[in-house]
């Protein structure tokens, strides 16, 4: 008998430490930091996906979304994330060229065009320059317009270093095509800086340091849901806008592909969607119901896009021919 209590206590200690274990199962995400930030959507999506998952996501976040991939080709297989999730379509064959991620199914429910089956989008929108009514009465209405005048100064991003900055780089390719050397002579006579990333370029401008910015389209949203304010507005122009799509891929050396695919198909959920036009400001992948103030924001119909494979291709010949124009 006392053998055979032995045994029992052994098999209910060992129960026990698996439903330990199970419990305290961690998703690890690597992201950009205001994807992360306590006024971001991430904290929301962490605790609406544990409630369903008997586990813990854990957010790792860098600087921005141009140092993620970075970072995991750093760190290869010897990564601790399972999922990687913030850079855009522009970066889509550098990361599968690492052969660190692993294909996974697609929700095809999404009302954007989606062919890649290593990534999933979870948010799009559309490069703008972003002004203050009150102050600049005579807007730009198109980039030509803009490269031409010499009464407006603007603050961009570095593509080297910003997913904005590479979206203007290819939003002047896309429309000035063998050209653009001569856009970029002319548009740098507006330029007074060239920042790191987004915040702190979208940070100068609200201190008055510039007449415009380049962000997103859906930017006066949220000064119109947080502020009250629609006194910032996006320059619409003739020749279109460039596009940006967000997406999440998984790496081959997650330790948990289950969850992490059981993450993916979370993403196309309400619950998840429903968070990106209200704490990351851009539009959701899935049709939910937007938010009263993108009801007031226009988004260009002609929207640009360089496929994923030419970016690959010319991307350093692009950004050589940006700086050689300064």
């Amino acid at each position: 008998m006392k053998n055979l209590s032995n045994i029992i206590a052994v098999i209910l200690l060992l129960l026990t430490s698996s439903n330990i274990f199970a419990e305290n199962k961690t998703l690890i995400i690597y992201t950009y930091d205001s994807f992360a930030a306590e006024w971001g959507p991430g904290p929301s999506i962490k605790s609406a996906f544990e409630k369903n998952c008997d586990c813990t996501i854990e957010f790792i976040a860098t600087s921005n979304a141009a140092t993620l991939l970075t970072k995991i080709q750093l760190e290869g297989t010897q990564s601790n994330a399972d999922i990687v999730l913030g850079f855009d379509q522009n970066f889509l064959i550098d990361a599968e060229k690492t052969n660190l991620f692993i294909k996974h199914a697609i929700d095809p429910e999404l009302n954007i065009d989606w062919k890649n089956d290593y990534f999933t989008p979870y948010d799009y929108g559309q490069f703008a320059f972003i002004y203050d009514d009150t102050k600049l009465l005579n807007p730009p209405k198109s980039m030509a317009e803009l490269i031409d005048r010499d009464d407006i100064k603007i603050i961009v991003q570095d593509p080297r270093t910003s997913t904005p900055g590479l979206g203007l780089l290819l939003w002047v390719k896309s429309i000035y095509g063998k050209d653009s050397p001569n856009a970029w002579q002319s548009l740098n006579d507006k330029i007074i800086t060239y920042t790191p990333g987004w915040s702190e370029a979208y940070g100068m401008f609200l201190e008055n340091e510039a007449d415009m910015v380049l962000s997103y389209t859906t930017s006066p949203a949220y000064h119109l849901m947080y502020e009250e304010t629609n006194k910032y507005k996006a320059a619409s122009f003739a020749e279109g806008h460039y596009m940006q799509i967000e997406v999440a891929g998984i790496l081959k050396s997650s330790q948990n592909f289950k969850l992490a695919q059981k993450f993916m198909n979370f993403i196309s959920s309400n619950e998840f969607q429903s968070e990106i036009p209200t704490k990351n400001i851009m539009y959701p992948v899935t049709n939910i119901e937007l938010p009263e103030a993108y009801k007031q924001l226009t988004q260009s119909n002609n929207k640009l896009l360089i496929r994923p494979e030419l970016v690959h291709a010319s991307k350093k010949n692009w950004i050589n021919e940006w700086l050689n124009s300064q």
